[in-house]
């Protein structure tokens, strides 16, 4: 399966995209600052840039698992090798403060905040776990 992550509104402090799970649209997400990372750039260059806890991971391709997050005490999908990023969930929460380099899901109906995220946590483990085999595309 294959999950893509197209962000659409690059703001001071946050970063709005889209969530396509095998091209339809699945739901609104919330991430940290952009600040125009990529998978191809050397690590040194991409921990010159990234600040720690407000930086939004690199655009790219990842796997994604679904395990025991021992921070949130439930399962959560989780992005593998990550470049200068560890721990990189997608996860229920509303505004970046939440976010800490993670993807955030819900309903972008207030500025610089995602809603109803619970929902759209369970519903995209469970959709990850019955899948497993999955990747997401950040674009």
């Amino acid at each position: 399966m294959k999950l893509t992550l197209k962000r659409i509104a690059r703001k001071p402090g946050y970063t709005i995209g889209k969530l396509f799970v095998d091209g339809r649209y699945f739901c609104d997400t919330l991430e940290d600052e952009d600040r125009g990372l990529d998978q191809n750039m050397s690590l040194e260059e991409i921990r010159s840039i990234k600040v720690m806890h407000k930086t939004a991971i690199p655009t790219g391709t990842y796997k994604v698992i679904v395990n025991m997050s021992p921070s949130k005490r439930r399962l959560l999908p989780r992005l593998q090798n990550v470049p200068g990023f560890s721990g990189i969930l997608i996860h229920r929460g509303n505004t970046a403060d939440d976010s800490s380099g993670c993807i955030l899901v819900g309903e972008n109906k207030a500025v610089g905040k995602v809603l109803n995220s619970t929902k759209y946590e369970l519903e995209l483990t469970e959709i990850i776990q019955k899948s497993g085999n999955t990747i997401i595309e950040i674009i």
